[in-house]
């Protein structure tokens, strides 16, 4: 079994905490705003402003930071599929949710292992077999099509043993693949990226002028001696 600190990764842990904070941050921000701008309240209205430029700088924040650490990011996150690998076991539902999350990686990006097929050599299960069967969710076969998690048994194994090169299975580790993902994508997160921080920036402005508008009209209404 995985010990806790095996899945973990301080890096991981970090951005998790960063956004839960951001994600809390966002429900407060909302009421306030809400209720800032119904009742014309000046004080809720610049904490409703405050909260969105608070969240803004997060985001840029840490962008910058996953950017900049970025090879100790892949490199924590290669010990922790490494792990996950290694002690891979279908038919133990302990990690569960985090074995089906890396067989779905594993389909939807047609990879194997991080760097490659060989990862699956260090898996217990998969060496105690001659290398016989491998992930089901790596296959490039269309007969493995409906089946994307646990062990698939090769059709004519060599002598008995077999290795990964043996496998119907997918040459590009994970790491590439999710890389070449990103390149591919980069366009369309940078447009939502831009997207959220526009609308951040025009609720920041809007909030202001209310603000100026709620100020001006207490001013018309104090009664000039």
């Amino acid at each position: 079994l995985l010990a806790p600190t095996e899945m973990s990764s301080p890096s991981l842990k970090t951005g998790a905490y960063i956004l839960i904070g951001v994600g809390a941050l966002t429900m407060l921000m909302g009421f306030l705003g809400c209720l800032g701008a119904v009742n014309e309240i000046r004080c809720l209205l610049g904490l409703y402003f405050t909260c969105l430029m608070v969240i803004l700088i997060t985001q840029v924040a840490a962008g910058l930071v996953t950017y900049f650490q970025k090879e100790t990011l892949k490199e924590e996150l290669s010990h922790i599929v490494g792990s996950l690998i290694e002690n891979y076991d279908p038919l133990n539902d302990d990690e569960r949710n985090l074995k089906d999350a890396w067989d779905y990686v594993q389909t939807q990006i047609a990879c194997c292992g991080w760097t490659g097929a060989k990862d699956w050599e260090s898996n217990e299960i998969l060496a105690n077999q001659s290398m016989t069967a491998y992930p089901c969710s790596c296959s490039n076969s269309s007969k493995d099509s409906q089946v994307d998690k646990g062990f698939c048994k090769l059709d004519v194994p060599v002598n008995g043993t077999a290795t990964y090169a043996d496998w119907p299975v997918h040459e590009q580790g994970c790491m590439d693949g999710v890389e070449k993902w990103l390149k591919d994508n980069l366009g369309v997160i940078l447009g939502v990226c831009t997207g959220v921080a526009v609308i951040e920036l025009l609720g920041m402005i809007l909030s202001i002028s209310l603000c100026k508008n709620i100020h001006s009209e207490d001013y018309t209404k104090v009664p000039k001696s």
